[in-house]
């Protein structure tokens, strides 16, 4: 008996790119052994970097969308606190 864990959206979203940057990153450090033209590693790079910054951008809206939601109702200064962190993560 399996247990189905309901993942949100954002979340899934935000997965799918966090995996496409783990399969590039791993051809990365194949192109590297195999001395490979640098700007044809170069692009791979910026792909993952992409591909990060594409699923941070989901996690925080889904966080925003649900648990800051949630959280200002139940602590606001703890939720206030909570999103100065990330956005002082985030610069």
């Amino acid at each position: 008996m399996s247990i189905k864990i309901d993942i949100p959206i954002k979340k899934k979203k935000a997965l799918k790119c966090a995996r496409q940057a783990q399969g590039t990153l791993n051809k990365i450090a194949g192109m590297m052994e195999e001395n490979i033209y640098c700007p044809e590693i170069i692009q791979q790079v910026d792909s993952v970097i992409g591909l990060l910054k594409t699923a941070k951008k989901e996690l925080l809206a889904g966080h925003l969308d649900s648990c800051v939601v949630k959280q200002l109702a139940e602590n606001k200064p703890k939720a206030i606190q909570e999103l100065l962190k990330i956005y002082n993560l985030s610069n």
